[in-house]
């Protein structure tokens, strides 16, 4: 004879319908208990379920469905899902556009009750202000990426931000700096203590904060090697954080020309030096761009120093970011394959290495015009 099921271990059984039903006690956001029921077409897949509730329960997080609001649950997930989950300049982000824009108009209400009319009425509020349609983007993303965690934990049965369209973003033309810019730019940059900086940016197309976060444990000069491992961001409220590239394919090795190993070479003897005058004031950081105290560049600063650099050189203003365009251009200028240019920068898919830079690869499309014309020949 089987023993009485503990309190909250659940009940599993089947529906007249033919479905598989689940029950237990999962716990309210005041700490209360309530018995919630899930469904499924088999016995395995609500057994699932009830797993998940009465994990979940004993981790103390709330299930109770119908005692969330969408404050409340947007508040437990920037706590136990997106900080554990996300990059903190993601979470800040999301942080920031829930505060400004969607906790306003939404917090208040019944998580399950929020409805299709409701969200778009926000989007479109929210274009009507005068809103970027990029920024009015990300403050669809973010209702949808709260929503969809909440249906994942089963809180809610759909996730009416997919029903709704945000604005489209017009595509910006990317304008990279032509060969004889960055010759220009890096010529009139020799000399400066960042000279090094600015050349593996042109060469290797490094993020702003994957240069900052190069240390010199991550640089194997005589293999000329460089290892992308991590990376530095000033977060709001956080300040500088020190954290994994943006994604798996950010953590990428890549090859380093010969001209910038020279120069890296250079910048490690301008650093001694450097150290050697601070003295006791010297903050190692490990990092090989560094203020001439040793310590990590804040970004800002590093944003201003290219500006004054561009003025300095007297060539075609940019945004940091476009030396990142400008190697990919003179990569694929050069006949070297996307694919390759793809793993170079670190970029997810070769979809995107090709969106971006189709307008500098029409030698490419030649290429494969003619390379048709040989196999087919006249006919």
């Amino acid at each position: 004879m089987t023993g009485r099921r503990a309190n909250g271990e659940g009940t599993i059984s089947r529906r007249q319908d033919g479905r598989w039903t689940a029950r237990a006690y999962v716990l309210r956001p005041d700490g209360g208990r309530v018995r919630r029921q899930v469904y499924g077409r088999t016995r395995a897949e609500v057994s699932a379920k009830l797993a998940d509730m009465q994990v979940a329960t004993s981790k103390g997080v709330p299930l109770a469905v119908e005692a969330w609001t969408f404050d409340g649950f947007a508040d437990h997930w920037l706590e136990h899902v997106a900080t554990a989950e996300l990059r903190p300049s993601t979470v800040s982000s999301y942080r920031a556009l829930l505060r400004l824009h969607v906790r306003p108009a939404l917090g208040s209400k019944r998580l399950r009750g929020i409805s299709v009319a409701q969200v778009r009425a926000l989007i479109r509020a929210k274009s009507d202000e005068g809103l970027s349609a990029r920024t009015v983007q990300m403050i669809h993303a973010t209702i949808r990426t709260v929503l969809s965690s909440a249906a994942r934990d089963e809180l809610v049965e759909r996730i009416v931000a997919l029903l709704v369209r945000p604005p489209r973003v017009a595509r910006i033309e990317v304008r990279p700096w032509s060969p004889s810019e960055a010759s220009q730019f890096l010529s009139s940059c020799r000399g400066h203590r960042l000279y090094a900086l600015f050349s593996v940016g042109v060469a290797l197309g490094l993020r702003r904060g994957e240069l900052l976060g190069l240390r010199w444990e991550d640089l194997d000069l005589d293999a000329r090697l460089l290892h992308v491992r991590e990376t530095v961001q000033r977060v709001q409220g956080a300040g500088l954080i020190v954290g994994p590239p943006k994604s798996a394919r950010s953590r990428r090795s890549v090859p380093v020309p010969d001209m910038c190993v020279r120069t890296l070479r250079e910048h490690r003897l301008v650093q001694v030096e450097e150290r050697l005058l601070a003295g006791e004031g010297w903050i190692d950081s490990g990092r090989v761009f560094t203020s001439s105290a040793g310590t990590i560049l804040e970004p800002r600063n590093l944003s201003r120093l290219f500006e004054e650099r561009m003025a300095s050189a007297g060539v075609r203003r940019i945004r940091f970011h476009d030396l990142r365009h400008t190697c990919a251009s003179l990569l694929l200028a050069q006949g070297v394959q996307p694919r390759v240019v793809m793993e170079v920068l670190g970029h997810s898919q070769l979809a995107m290495t090709m969106d971006l830079y189709s307008h500098v690869m029409p030698t490419a499309l030649r290429e494969a015009a003619e390379a048709m014309d040989q196999a087919l020949g006249d006919r």
